[in-house]
């Protein structure tokens, strides 16, 4: 679902522009500013995982990577013949849906892309949730809940588990949220694709502020059907309709924290739900959606196979990979092991550089009424 307040992060409809200063005849016009309106809620989605994968790529390593994190330092874990199984099965499922995504981005022309996104949507999703679990199966959690394991990763990420890039999240009841650790989230969102950090970590706030939002009227909706759980007036006994802050309050610690993973969540779009079919028919660069959904897939895919090859020992997951299922062997997978795994295992690894705090942005106000984009 798209929001009102995510509408306003939309490229300006220069095309439409340019047909009416060329005397384009008005039912023309008509059509074009009807495309670009129907392209608003995917050019949205665009803008905030390009920002995204923009954000990963201009702050990746500048403060040292999984190696200089205390939690990944001191990650162990005790694991028998049967866990290693089961991590090597969802590792498996992890990768081979990744492949079908590259596949997808690697071979497909435009009009394939698009209509691709029926697929690739929860692809990307799933790809990265099976590398989750086998990362979290590392750390004790041993769950398909999805809940559970929205609730077990976003300590993680508070806990600094993740590399600054992707360790933004956000907090508070609905109203008076906060963002953390991106500092210049407080920023207004620009109306471009981002071309510099303020621009990508203003859409990045945007977004976590909207799906955060989102989450907290699904939650309101859930507790106040639910006879046992329903805040109720005082006077009528019956569940309230209107709330205030203070009820909002009541239900903030149902909510969790807001991270990356749920902004993933956002692309578990069902293929016979209209909305899917906005992003279809959106004319939008469907070839730069792929790309950066498949580079945000890769990143935090790499950090959890780091994670799994420290609690099994580098040498035990590199013959995991020696293993592979023919589709995998000498692919990405044995690429990022050489490039992203096996250097933080480096005996003497380079030290973080120091880095000066950016100063924290103006005070952004509320969100507006969740709606779907018309």
């Amino acid at each position: 679902m798209t929001t009102t307040a995510e509408t306003r992060t939309l490229l300006f409809p220069a095309p439409v522009a340019a047909l009416a200063a060329a005397g384009t005849d008005e039912t023309a016009l008509q059509q074009a500013g009807e495309n670009w309106r129907k392209s608003i809620p995917a050019q949205v989605f665009l803008n905030y995982f390009f920002a995204i994968n923009y954000h990963i790529e201009e702050a990746d390593d500048v403060y040292g990577g999984l190696a200089h994190l205390p939690f990944f330092r001191t990650h162990q874990a005790e694991l028998d013949a049967a866990d290693v199984a089961s991590i090597t099965k969802l590792l498996h499922t992890c990768w081979s849906t990744e492949y079908a995504l590259r596949a997808t981005a690697e071979l497909g022309d435009d009009n394939f892309l698009r209509n691709a996104l029926h697929w690739t949507f929860p692809q990307a999703y799933h790809a990265i949730l099976s590398g989750l679990q086998a990362f979290l199966y590392t750390t004790g959690v041993r769950s398909n809940n999805a809940q559970l394991i929205r609730r077990e990763v976003g300590r993680l990420v508070v806990k600094n588990a993740y590399p600054r890039p992707v360790s933004f999240y956000a907090a508070g009841a609905y109203g008076d949220f906060s963002i953390h650790r991106l500092p210049l989230a407080g920023y207004k969102a620009g109306l471009h694709i981002a071309s510099q950090e303020i621009d990508a970590q203003a859409q990045i706030g945007q977004f976590l502020r909207t799906t955060r939002k989102l989450k907290a009227t699904w939650t309101r909706a859930q507790v106040q059907a639910n006879p046992n759980t329903a805040i109720r007036s005082q006077k009528t006994g019956r569940p309230l309709d209107k709330w205030t802050a203070a009820h909002w309050q009541q239900i903030t610690w149902r909510l969790g924290y807001t991270t990356i993973f749920d902004l993933l969540g956002r692309l578990r779009i069902s293929q016979t739900s209209r909305e899917i079919e906005r992003y279809v028919e959106a004319d939008i660069d469907f070839r730069l959606f792929h790309t950066s959904l498949l580079n945000i897939v890769s990143y935090l895919n790499g950090i959890h196979e780091t994670y799994v090859a420290k609690a099994l020992g580098l040498e035990r997951y590199q013959q995991l990979v020696n293993e592979l299922p023919a589709h995998l062997q000498g692919t990405f997978v044995v690429e990022r092991l050489r490039t992203r795994v096996a250097p933080v295992f480096a005996p003497t690894p380079l030290p973080a550089p120091a880095v000066v705090p950016a100063p924290a942005g103006p005070a952004f106000g509320t969100d507006e009424e969740f709606r779907a984009a018309a």
